[in-house]
């Protein structure tokens, strides 16, 4: 579903703020993989996720996602192939829209758009329908503006609204980070239930160390603009963050040292 070939990214080239971010990786995710993507700041890991999003331009290799090369798409034009959900839940949504509105733009996208009106009852039943398995009430205020609800609600509309058109790929850059505790768990159940009901291929970067263990079927661990290490099958399943810590000792001959990562790790 998604290959990464020989991809390499620099910020500030030729400046005293010379970054290389990623180095010459190379990536494959076969239709329905989920994999979590972890590492310290500065690994990598989310701007591998913005490379292939179309955020950033690469400065070599190739980026193909169903089989088409996206390498020098534009951000917009990939988006009728991605779904994404980001870190901040202000970001994904149009706070002054409805929502039964910001479902319904989701639910056109990629579709030709013509003069008629814009959300039909068939429609908005549907959505109704599509939100009461999320249990946050939302499916009583779709007339709602999007700017009115809590962070986690706001999260939970934006999964569903990068998910009701199958997407390609769906990429979670932190996307519970700025969630309490409790309401985090709750994202990442339903981000895990419709992965699995839907068999999409998703991407998810994370801090947390129990998280990347727990979902998914594939751990990708990045240090300095590379893959240290990837894990999957049975291995992953009986991984443990000890494992993990010193799986990176072993690959970079150094400790962990990231607050960020540690302590979020049990």
């Amino acid at each position: 579903m998604l290959k990464i070939s020989k991809v390499s990214k620099t910020f500030n080239l030729g400046t005293v703020n010379e970054k290389k971010a990623i180095d010459q990786i190379d990536l494959t995710l076969e239709e329905g993989d989920f994999v979590t993507v972890i590492g310290g700041n500065g690994a990598g890991k989310s701007t591998v996720l913005n490379l292939i999003a179309g955020v950033y331009p690469i400065d070599c290799g190739t980026i193909e996602l169903a089989g088409e090369n996206i390498s020098l798409y534009p951000e917009y034009k990939r988006s009728r192939l991605i779904g994404r959900v980001f870190q901040d839940p202000m970001m994904g949504t149009a706070a002054d829209m409805g929502i039964a509105e910001n479902l319904a733009m989701a639910n056109r996208r990629g579709k030709k758009r013509g003069l008629r009106w814009g959300i039909t009852p068939n429609e908005k039943e549907v959505l109704k329908q599509r939100l009461e398995r999320f249990d946050l009430g939302l499916e009583n205020r779709l007339d709602a503006k999007v700017g009115l609800l809590s962070g986690g609600q706001r999260q939970a509309l934006t999964l569903l609204m990068a998910t009701l058109q199958k997407p390609k790929i769906l990429l979670l850059d932190e996307h519970t980070a700025a969630l309490d505790p409790k309401t985090a768990k709750k994202v990442l159940t339903l981000t895990d239930e419709i992965i699995k009901e839907e068999n999409l291929t998703a991407f998810m970067v994370t801090h947390n160390m129990k998280d990347a263990i727990t979902y998914g079927n594939r751990l990708i661990m990045m240090n300095d603009g590379k893959i240290i290490f990837d894990i999957k099958g049975e291995e992953k399943k009986n991984l443990t963050v000890k494992d993990l810590l010193e799986k990176f000792e072993i690959a970079t001959g150094e400790e962990l040292n990231d607050d960020a990562v540690l302590l979020v790790k049990d």
